[in-house]
């Protein structure tokens, strides 16, 4: 399992509004209004309907404790846990109608993370003993990306950049509009700050000769094959300046992933880890 901190408050919360606003709609939860009491109290529990790793659980506790203070929330396997299909995953007692006014939503984030989670964990078991590290990108769910991104260290990846202001990522929009390779990194070097670190995407060797020589602290090869990314590894090897983290993207999938490990890279950075992950199906049941 893996041990992950957990996210401020402030991050989470307006997200948990969000979702909540967005389901409560202008009236409320209109059907566990009119058929269950008032007074009614009851227990569910959540139930994992498929094997993989759980992920969101934050999330779906404080649905909970937003809608209704008073319902306890008994978190049995926390996120970054294995789970098998048939294990109870979480508990929530109190009063019927907030038991059932949240379900959803605490449901949604659960099953949209644990999927994040799953998936994540199935492509590092791929490259288990080649010391690459998967890594996820920035293609995540407007508005979600902080839980997305700890859905995908909850899995055992890593998470690139968390945003535009983590590091200078010069890609191959911002070499054709600055110019070429030359003026665009001329510029970073005179204009950065020297604490940021610099990313440079290549998708010819060509390119990757040229970079080289002004030391980038990443390269990013894009959707080179294999036996490109062994030719890659062995010109960054030949190079006599700092030799940059070689970070292979484009295309990865759970079928290609070893092969692209096994090339000498570091890095294998995939988009679908959060823009492809499937629903991971969790339900819940009155206990």
């Amino acid at each position: 399992m893996t041990k992950l901190t957990p996210l401020p408050d402030i991050i989470l919360r307006p997200m948990v509004e969000r979702a909540l606003t967005e389901d409560f709609g202008n009236s409320g939860d209109v059907t566990a209004r009119l058929l269950v009491p008032e007074e009614a109290t009851g227990t569910l529990v959540m139930r994992s309907r498929e094997d993989g790793v759980i992920a969101g659980m934050q999330a779906a506790q404080m649905t909970y404790a937003t809608v209704d203070p008073s319902v306890k929330f008994e978190v049995l396997k926390t996120t970054g846990s294995d789970v098998a299909k048939g294990e109870i995953i979480a508990r929530v007692s109190g009063p019927s109608r907030s038991l059932l006014s949240a379900e959803r939503v605490a449901l949604n984030f659960l099953g949209r993370m644990s999927g994040v989670a799953t998936l994540s964990a199935k492509y590092v078991a791929k490259v288990d003993g080649t010391g690459v590290r998967i890594a996820a990108t920035r293609k995540t769910t407007p508005g979600l990306r902080a839980l997305e991104k700890q859905a995908v260290l909850a899995g055992g990846a890593f998470t690139h950049r968390e945003s535009l202001s983590a590091a200078i990522m010069i890609k191959d929009n911002h070499i054709a509009l600055a110019g070429g390779v030359d003026a665009a990194l001329s510029a970073i070097r005179t204009k950065a700050d020297h604490m940021i670190k610099v990313s440079v995407e290549v998708d010819t060797l060509e390119q990757l000769e040229k970079v080289l020589t002004w030391m980038p602290d990443v390269v990013l090869l894009d959707n080179m094959d294999p036996e490109m990314l062994k030719k890659a590894v062995k010109i960054v090897s030949g190079f006599e300046g700092a030799k940059p983290v070689l970070e292979a993207s484009g295309g990865v999938t759970l079928s290609s992933v070893r092969d692209i490990a096994e090339s000498g890279i570091n890095v294998i950075s995939i988009g679908a880890l959060t823009h492809s992950a499937p629903n991971f199906d969790i339900g819940m049941d009155a206990e």
